[in-house]
């Protein structure tokens, strides 16, 4: 970059905003996002419900208000994440109704909260029998077709996105990494308000390069030869406790991991990244500052 298309810190944050998932606790006003601000974020993720459970959390009216304005006027992106137990392609009826219902109803909170879109991993099948597998693993694409198609066909140009987390490869998972996005979004009809949320661990679990010169780029143009250039609307910034392609999802703090801090750098610097935001999910993220710190300047070192 030449010295005529340096980005100043206010441009470098609205070209790519850094921030890390939160807890709720005292509210998403009076908690998640106070807690945000103190650690120096610029954007945020929350769970909008117990993490863990399928109740369906009606929030509160208020504090989602004060939410949904003080972030609009502060110009803090928010993202919700759907609750762990979600998968739309398990073989038990009551999980994937109470599934879809979720990821429905998360949608409808982050229209309340002013969330400009919700993550949802994209799930697994469970096969028993090795002979059945490619068996399992079509009726299962039909169930995520059902049960997301009509949800996705609810949404508005303005509507929140519904972003697809490919998987780090563990168990019998319907998209792991980034060629499987391929299927499971033509599964989705290519579905305009299907985003994708690139977890980094994840993909590095699965395969991806990340930690090759060049490989971080790379990954990002196949999400982009895949589903087009405005599909990839976050990056989940996580580093890798376990080397490529162990299948393995276990997050580290970025630097201290088998990825590397100059994946980061390369990811802010890509093009087909302009504007989207960065959210942490590494140990620690939510208590200090050291990860948000460090990709801030990972991101100078980038875009500077």
């Amino acid at each position: 970059m030449s010295t005529t298309q340096r980005l100043d810190s206010s441009e470098q944050t609205l070209r790519n905003p850094i921030g890390t998932h939160v807890t709720v606790g005292k509210g998403l006003a009076s908690g998640a996002l106070v807690d945000a601000l103190a650690l120096g974020a610029e954007t945020l993720q929350v769970f909008v419900g117990n993490p863990r459970g399928w109740a369906l959390s009606a929030g509160k009216p208020a504090e989602d208000a004060a939410f949904k304005e003080r972030t609009a006027e502060l110009g803090v992106r928010s993202f919700i994440h759907t609750p762990y137990l979600v998968n739309l392609g398990s073989p038990t009826p009551a999980t994937y109704e109470k599934s879809v219902a979720v990821v429905a109803h998360n949608l409808r909170r982050a229209v309340e909260i002013g969330a400009e879109g919700v993550v949802v991993h994209t799930g697994s099948f469970v096969d028993h029998d090795p002979a059945a597998g490619e068996e399992r693993f079509a009726a299962a694409m039909r169930q995520v077709r059902e049960g997301l198609l009509p949800v996705l066909e609810t949404l508005g140009d303005d509507a929140p996105w519904l972003l697809l987390e490919p998987t780090a490869g563990q168990g019998r998972s319907l998209c792991a990494g980034v060629d499987d996005l391929e299927h499971y979004l033509g599964a989705l009809d290519m579905h305009p308000k299907a985003g994708v949320c690139l977890d980094t661990c994840h993909v590095f679990a699965a395969g991806a390069p990340l930690d090759e010169a060049g490989g971080a780029a790379a990954t990002v143009e196949r999400i982009v030869e895949i589903g087009g250039p405005d599909r990839l609307r976050l990056v989940h910034a996580n580093d890798s406790m376990d080397v490529r392609g162990a299948f393995k999802d276990r997050h580290q703090k970025i630097g201290e991991g088998h990825i590397g801090e100059d994946a980061f750098a390369e990811l802010f610097a890509h093009p087909a990244l302009a504007g989207v935001p960065f959210v942490l999910e590494t140990p620690g993220s939510r208590e200090e500052t050291r990860d948000i710190e460090l990709l801030k300047k990972l991101r100078e070192r980038a875009l500077g």
